[in-house]
């Protein structure tokens, strides 16, 4: 059921933009950026593998989508100071927000995982709505952008970034979800 959503390596991406890049100490940006950067996070992902897996089963969203959210959220948690992150507004591995969810699990629980994964579920579903012409693959990389600007962000398909963090969220995901699937996720 991995494609429920689209295939992830059916879906185009520009990866990550240079200020992405440049956050991370590389010299550039695009999808050898992106990589590069969920390489780096590979080996701590490795502590989450079973319950992104297991969470990936509970929602048909493919867990190398979940692995690159976990990735561009909290480096797989290395970057959280006793799981919060984002001024303190942020929760978890996949960065869950107080200030519009009531906080499931502790930061590194499949509660955790779940919780978000369902958040992401119900942003590609609006995305389905909103752009009912949209192929599968638009909507699930729609979906991941409001995953984190929200829904009234994505206005079209080649602006969909612009209003996210470095103005690259769904094409830096959705480069780093490529990686990961070709990594064992």
């Amino acid at each position: 059921m991995e494609d429920h959503y689209g295939k992830i390596m059916d879906v185009d991406t520009t990866g990550a933009s240079l200020e992405t890049g440049k956050q991370e100490g590389l010299s550039y940006g695009g999808v050898e950026a992106s990589e590069r950067i969920a390489e780096r996070d590979l080996k701590n992902m490795e502590k989450y593998k079973t319950k992104i897996k297991n969470v990936s089963k509970k929602t048909n969203i493919d867990a190398a989508i979940i692995a690159a959210i976990i990735s561009r959220e909290s480096h797989a948690g290395t970057i959280l100071k006793d799981g919060w992150g984002d001024h303190g507004n942020g929760f978890g591995l996949m960065q869950v927000d107080k200030r519009y969810h009531k906080l499931i699990g502790t930061w590194d629980s499949e509660e955790h995982i779940t919780q978000g994964t369902l958040i992401l579920c119900s942003m590609i579903k609006d995305i389905q709505k909103k752009f009912p012409q949209w192929t599968k693959e638009q909507q699930l990389k729609g979906g991941i952008s409001a995953y984190n600007a929200g829904t009234k962000n994505v206005q079209s398909y080649d602006r969909m970034d612009i209003g996210t963090t470095n103005n690259d969220y769904a094409n830096d995901v959705v480069a780093r979800a490529q990686f990961y699937k070709r990594n064992g996720y």
